[in-house]
């Protein structure tokens, strides 16, 4: 067996015992801060590829999760999933898209106030945490999604959140919402159409 067999199966079992996702420099405190780890989980990943547990990056963090497609096999109780209220689904996607980002900020984006038992359920979730204050009068409280909130979505980082073309193709979007888009931009070709008769008089 080769040293570079040697560090690929430390790293493995350093994963298996930890409670949490770990990140580069938490694995190289394990098995040595010159072990070439990112090596190591690329030979993971192949390894594990296509089986029953599988090798997931969230964020810059690694860990080893049931398969996707199996997790189902290993819920003896399906717990009835708690819906999400519409001001909470509209708050994490503010989050999400614009951390960190304070309460006046999500409420101005979001045209309304929110009250506190919104965040309350989000970071009960998991899926959001105090981010610091902002450096302005009063220095408000920032929020930001978690490790858990990219872990739930399916997600190996930000980057990877759906754009608006994503959205409006997938029929994720509410009619409304798009009805209100268009409404926008007929407007802004109204008023580009009025410059241009003014302009001509």
């Amino acid at each position: 067996m080769t040293p570079q067999d040697d560090l690929t199966r430390a790293v493995e079992a350093v994963l298996f015992a930890s409670e949490h996702p770990l990140s580069v420099d938490e694995i190289r405190a394990h098995v040595g801060q010159e072990a070439d780890v990112r090596d190591a989980l690329a030979r993971l990943g192949e390894l594990y590829a296509g089986r029953g547990i599988e090798l997931v990056r969230r964020g810059d963090r690694w860990h080893f999760q049931t398969a996707a497609d199996l997790a189902h096999l290993l819920r003896r109780d399906r717990e009835e999933a708690r819906k999400l209220s519409r001001a909470g689904i509209e708050t994490l996607a503010i989050i999400a898209y614009h951390e960190p980002v304070t309460r006046a900020e999500i409420e101005a984006i979001r045209g309304v106030q929110i009250s506190k038992g919104t965040i309350d359920v989000l970071m009960e979730a998991g899926w959001v945490r105090p981010a610091g204050r902002r450096e302005v009068p009063g220095r408000p409280l920032m929020y930001a999604t978690t490790a858990g909130f990219l872990t739930h979505f399916g997600l190996a980082s930000r980057r990877d959140l759906p754009g608006i073309d994503d959205l409006k193709a997938a029929g994720l979007l509410d009619p409304v919402d798009l009805a209100f888009e268009m409404a926008g931009e007929r407007e802004e070709e109204a008023a580009d159409q009025i410059e241009t008769v003014t302009d001509d008089e």
